[in-house]
């Protein structure tokens, strides 16, 4: 969207005269409303993207680390493949968890699907410290077909990258990295966490990541604060 293109006001724009079955008038003005919310907030998060893309290089990666993978070791620059851009996701799979992070498991089940789409585009990884056996046996589980999978164990990647604590806990973590003219640097990580977080949510980032929170942000229980994903469900789940 260019800086000078005069936008139509979001309110005329919620006037589009469409209405639902036996809808009331006093709902059709607070839709309206929300509508002309809704539309602003687009064009945020799209001010927000172009600042993004517009970030000066970032900084070179301190080295080329080395990975194990699925189909053996493989350098971080080898984690481009033929693009020119890769995004890292951080997975909360460490040695110490018996089993993965329930949300993240459920976002990149949610990614799964559309790898083969997004790798049109950039390359894409997921990385964590655990044995990439173990990773991979958890990949088999679930039933992921597209994601690739890299251990860290015997790099500081995690550590230099926002995703590990001094006392090895792992954090969650997405980063953006680029290849230009044979050099690798940083050009984006996710900086939301607890110490951003507004009082009686969650930390979350934005935009948001997980399908399923915009799925739930759109209904009338929201996505609450007493449930969260898991990795299996009962019956009566």
């Amino acid at each position: 969207m260019s800086k000078h293109q005069e936008l139509k006001p979001a309110r005329e724009m919620a006037e589009h005269g469409r209405r639902y079955p036996n809808e009331s008038d006093e709902y059709r003005k607070a839709r309206t409303a929300l509508l002309a919310e809704e539309i602003e907030l687009r064009r945020h998060l799209e001010r927000v993207a172009e600042q993004r893309r517009a970030l000066p290089p970032g900084g070179q990666i301190p080295e080329d680390y080395l990975f194990q993978g699925e189909e053996g070791p493989a350098r971080f620059s080898e984690l481009f493949r033929d693009h020119d851009t890769l995004v890292t996701y951080n997975y909360m799979y460490g040695p110490k968890r018996e089993r993965p992070c329930p949300m993240c498991t459920s976002l990149l089940s949610a990614w799964d699907g559309q790898v083969p789409d997004i790798e049109q585009r950039v390359s894409l990884v997921v990385i964590a410290k655990s044995p990439i056996e173990k990773l991979a046996a958890f990949k088999k589980e679930r039933g992921w077909r597209h994601l690739r999978l890299y251990s860290s164990a015997g790099n500081t990647f995690n550590r230099d990258y926002l995703a590990e604590g001094p006392e090895g806990e792992d954090f969650p973590g997405l980063n953006v990295f680029t290849r230009r003219d044979g050099t690798v640097r940083h050009f984006w990580g996710g900086e939301m966490g607890s110490e951003s977080a507004d009082p009686g949510q969650d930390p979350r980032g934005a935009p948001e990541l997980m399908p399923i929170w915009i799925i739930l942000d759109n209904t009338p229980e929201g996505r609450g604060t007493d449930w969260y994903p898991k990795l299996s469900y009962d019956k009566k789940g």
